[in-house]
């Protein structure tokens, strides 16, 4: 058995939940900036997390979940994960993003994984808006120990997980698993990558090639 752990924002979303939540606030410019520098390693990615989140304090609940709606697959993704899970191959979601936008795009599209990992974005009292805070296990936690008690829950080693990831917050994941795919990744992770691709295509290909997957 085999466990395949994917990244969501810039992996298997194209879309960056930060920067479509701060569209909503007039704060997309400012989001986007604060992510770039986190997925570069220019500044710790749970300072970034929090800088951005701040700037969210106040949206409202009905703006927040517009946003969310807007999060989707990229194109192959559902496929892909859905002939993994065929497979019987454990498949899991490790981000730092929302688990309403990753809910919101498997929805949309009919797809399902094993194990989602990810964060949230508490509301008020009320319901009515965001906090300005952020909770959850990949804020100062990271993907390397989310990977391991996965992997130890599932039965297997990390030498026979796939890490899939495109950013600085995906390199302690990508460091231990056997076999790290990253997806289209940032200048500062790709040396740390088995191989590189760019489409879901692509990422299917490789784990066709090491076995993970059978030829079509």
């Amino acid at each position: 058995m085999t466990v395949v752990a994917f990244d969501f924002d810039g992996t298997l979303s194209d879309s960056e939940m930060t920067v479509l939540l701060g569209k909503r606030c007039g704060a997309a410019d400012e989001m986007a900036e604060i992510t770039e520098r986190a997925m570069n390693d220019e500044i710790g990615y749970a300072e970034s997390l929090r800088s951005r989140a701040a700037l969210l304090e106040g949206l409202s609940a009905e703006e927040a979940d517009a946003a969310f709606d807007e999060v989707e697959l990229r194109p192959g993704a559902a496929d892909l994960i859905e002939e993994l899970n065929v497979a019987g191959v454990t498949t899991a979601i490790l981000t730092g993003g929302f688990e309403c936008g990753v809910a919101a795009a498997l929805e949309a599209e009919g797809a399902s994984v094993d194990h989602i990992v990810s964060n949230r974005l508490p509301r008020s009292e009320d319901g009515s808006e965001l906090t300005g805070d952020v909770e959850g296990p990949l804020i100062e936690g990271t993907k390397d120990d989310a990977l391991e008690t996965l992997a130890d829950e599932v039965g297997v080693t990390l030498a026979e997980c796939v890490a899939v990831g495109d950013g600085a917050n995906d390199l302690p994941m990508l460091k231990v698993a056997g076999r790290a795919i990253g997806f289209d990744p940032k200048p500062a992770v790709e040396p740390h990558c088995d191989v590189v691709v760019t489409s879901m295509a692509e990422a299917r290909e490789v784990l066709v090639d090491d076995g993970v997957l059978a030829e079509a």
